[in-house]
């Protein structure tokens, strides 16, 4: 499923993704949502992978080719959560000095949800980066 980045290396100035690539910012995620039919109620089960989730993996299709996989998450509190049930990955935009926004599906739905959270430095998310 890959590994769960927090914010610090998220917006560490050497660079997660490799050079040519960054980080999508909140917009370049709306675009994308936007790009494959723009409700958040259908789009989700275009970027699902059809492996890798718990049943009953609602909606997915990986139309989009994105193979969205559930790494889960690590909480605040350093444990980890829904390996399996849910993928969530960082952007690069700040909501607030203690939150950022993020990409969200989970596996009991086609739903895709874009929401921010508190706790960015000590929270785990994926990431994927976009090309330049």
């Amino acid at each position: 499923y890959g590994k769960l980045y927090n914010w610090y290396a998220v917006k560490d100035v050497r660079g997660l993704c490799p050079t040519g690539w960054h980080v999508p910012t909140r917009d370049e995620w709306d675009k994308l949502v936007s790009h494959l039919g723009g409700s958040p109620r259908s789009v989700g089960g275009k970027l699902k992978s059809v492996t890798g989730w718990n049943a009953p993996n609602t909606g997915a299709t990986n139309e989009s080719g994105f193979t969205g996989l559930p790494g889960g998450y690590r909480d605040d509190d350093g444990e980890f959560y829904d390996l399996g049930s849910v993928g969530i990955w960082w952007s690069s935009s700040e909501d607030s000095n203690d939150s950022a926004w993020y990409l969200y599906l989970g596996y009991d739905g086609g739903l895709v949800y874009r929401g921010s959270g508190d706790g960015k430095e000590e929270v785990g998310l994926s990431v994927r980066c976009l090309r330049d």
